[in-house]
């Protein structure tokens, strides 16, 4: 696996066997005052796209966090997992996303990785993160 930095859109075939691998995840959102609000995901990483993307209910405070934040370029957040001595992030702009053919690619996505469909929710939305960088240690 590398070690840090990564290129998010190009890393190297371990850190990405890392991300394709079934991991609990934390997201990490700031709250209106400033303070991280870190809670556990799923995460899925697309480096074609240079996305994070984070299935959730759209009532969540991940979302309002998301929401709350000022500015077009959206909300600072970062997705960690990590498995021992394994660890690696995902940082850049999130922003929230509710039309349908993003959602269902989320859903595609998650199932793929997490090897199970998610239950339907009609209030379901996708975080995406555009990301700006990576990293990671073996």
């Amino acid at each position: 696996m590398s070690t840090y930095p990564v290129n998010p859109r190009d890393p190297d075939p371990a850190y990405l066997d890392f991300w394709r691998e079934r991991h609990l995840c934390t997201l990490t959102t700031l709250r209106p005052d400033g303070t991280p609000h870190v809670v556990p995901v799923g995460v899925t990483y697309d480096p074609e796209a240079g996305l994070a993307r984070v299935i959730t209910n759209k009532a969540s405070t991940k979302v309002a966090n998301v929401l709350a934040a000022v500015g077009p370029e959206g909300a600072r957040a970062a997705v960690c997992q990590v498995d021992g001595r394994r660890w690696a992030t995902l940082e850049g702009r999130a922003c929230v996303r509710t039309e349908p053919a993003r959602i269902a690619e989320a859903e595609r996505r998650y199932a793929e990785r997490y090897t199970r469909v998610p239950s339907p929710n009609p209030s379901r939305v996708v975080i995406e993160i555009e990301l700006t960088s990576a990293m990671g240690r073996g």
